[in-house]
């Protein structure tokens, strides 16, 4: 985990989040019910992805097919982080959302 998911973060911040990991969702299944991400249900949503370049967990390749295959993403944004962006570069994220805000709200 610290070589994939936190391997931009301090070792305080490691240590906090192995001990909030859960096995797997509490509600997965409920998930697993939902009808898929639409136009006609999620459309009125401005939707923006931040990729993390750095992230090892889910790889800028493979997070560039998600942004291709949804089709809603209306804006790609990057700051380089690792998958825990809100603990290794808080500051960035914290900028790369109020530009989203500013921009769409």
């Amino acid at each position: 985990m610290k070589s994939k998911l936190y391997q931009l973060c301090s070792p305080q911040d490691f240590t906090l989040g192995m001990s909030l990991i859960r096995v797997s969702s509490l509600y997965l299944e409920d998930l697993r019910l939902q009808k898929p991400f639409s136009k006609d249900r999620f459309g009125s949503v401005n939707a923006v992805y931040i990729v993390c370049s750095e992230d090892q967990g889910i790889l800028p390749e493979y997070q560039q097919s998600m942004i291709t295959s949804n089709g809603l993403v209306k804006e790609v944004k990057t700051i380089k982080s690792d998958h825990m962006s809100m603990l290794s570069a808080p500051e960035e994220l914290s900028a790369c959302l109020m530009e989203i805000a500013d921009k769409y709200a």
